[in-house]
């Protein structure tokens, strides 16, 4: 069963590929706590999520 999930994963070549999940930490304007803002960007985007 695994290798059907795998196979059907494949086929979409840049459905998967094309994203990354990215991981910021930022620090709360209200408490001062850090909370951390995750997204799936798509690749091109992932120095821009970063900048801002």
């Amino acid at each position: 069963m695994a290798k059907k999930v795998v196979a059907t994963l494949r086929e979409g070549k840049k459905d998967g590929r094309a994203y990354s999940k990215v991981i910021k930490m930022v620090k709360s304007p209200k408490t001062g706590a850090y909370i951390f803002d995750e997204r799936m960007v798509p690749n091109e985007a992932v120095k821009d999520f970063f900048k801002n």
